[in-house]
């Protein structure tokens, strides 16, 4: 590491401020150290990589509203359990007798469905690479005939959120992008952003390698002024992407606004289910009116999640916000970026 770090120095570029957009390489940057590393050469900045993060608290509300003015099971991955809505989480929620149930798998849900008479219905939040696991269900859904199966969706995708901060005031000169997502829909779903915005590029694994790897590129396009989508990541990531997958988006999903916590509305970077599997659309299945409700007093998760403060920045970090007993869901998730600041801080 110490090494790459030379190298890195040895480009003879620094003050520029790289951000990664995505949990894991965030909870990888604190785990191992690489920002101490890196100090004085280059920052780095986390971005809206975590899916449980940005997803809204309206989101969770809704979600929660299914369940205790419907009676449906609601069945959730668990890093969504102790994310807070605005007045409760599925945590608290259950333990005020609503029926939720953590699931493992999206196909979980569907076989619950078919061993009850009651309503289910599963949170489908995430990126491009949990997406295409919910669709499968959803698919899967209609083949059994299922009526007591619904989805709602909340998955975002990647790329028009790096168009938004791209095209906004943050000072950012280059992205180290998701290796996850990346592996779903490919490389060349980002040349948009070194050719409309001069943006430098980099997919990148998540071993600290890895990372450093994608710094030092990064860098070396900044030196030589040639902003392009490098992959690092190539054990895994190809510039076509996993067709499989991108077929299954594509025939159950289509784009739609999406709220993300912190970079507000973003035109068409939601996903919602088409009209073919609308019986399977929570949102049209269940009628429930949930208001408007304000983030929490003092909580900069969302500009954290913008890249405009890190989390130390806020003041309820690490004294009335912390695992234990969170305000903000970067808090809260295991990729969020309060959660990795806190734990690695030492």
């Amino acid at each position: 590491m110490r090494g790459l770090a030379q190298a890195i120095r040895e480009t003879g570029v620094s003050g520029k401020r790289l951000m990664e957009v995505c949990g894991t390489h965030t909870m990888a940057a604190a785990r191992f150290g690489l920002r101490s590393l890196l100090e004085g050469t280059v920052r780095l900045s986390s971005g809206p990589g975590c899916p449980v993060c940005v997803t809204p608290q309206k989101d969770i509300d809704r979600f929660l509203a299914i369940g205790f003015a419907h009676g449906a099971i609601l069945t959730s991955f668990g890093d969504m359990l102790r994310v807070p809505g605005s007045e409760s989480s599925l945590e608290e929620a259950r333990a005020q007798g609503v029926d939720v149930r953590i699931v493992y798998s999206c196909m979980d849900a569907v076989d619950l469905a078919c061993e009850t008479d009651r309503e289910v219905v599963l949170f489908g939040v995430g990126f491009e690479t949990t997406a295409p696991g919910v669709g499968v269900a959803v698919v899967e859904a209609q083949k059994r005939g299922l009526r007591n199966f619904s989805v709602l969706a909340a998955h975002k995708t990647m790329p028009a959120a790096l168009e938004a901060l791209a095209s906004s005031d943050i000072e950012v000169h280059g992205f180290i992008l998701p290796g996850h997502v990346s592996a779903i829909i490919g490389a060349g779903a980002y040349e948009f952003l070194p050719e409309r915005y001069g943006m430098p590029c980099v997919i990148s694994g998540f071993e600290p390698a890895d990372m450093l790897q994608a710094v030092k590129v990064l860098l070396e396009q900044i030196k030589a002024q040639q902003p392009k989508v490098e992959i690092q990541y190539s054990r895994a990531v190809s510039r076509e992407g996993n067709r499989a997958a991108q077929a299954v988006l594509n025939r159950v999903f289509e784009p739609c606004d999406a709220v993300w916590r912190g970079l507000g509305m973003i035109e068409g970077s939601g996903l919602r289910l088409r009209d073919e599997f609308a019986q399977f659309d929570a949102a049209k299945r269940f009628d429930v009116e949930v208001p408007d409700r304000p983030e929490p007093a003092g909580c900069l998760c969302g500009q954290v999640l913008a890249g405009r403060v890190d989390p130390p920045d806020c003041s309820l970090f690490g004294e009335a916000c912390t695992p234990e007993h969170p305000v903000g869901a970067c808090m809260v998730s295991s990729e969020g970026a309060c959660a990795a600041w806190y734990r690695y801080r030492g």
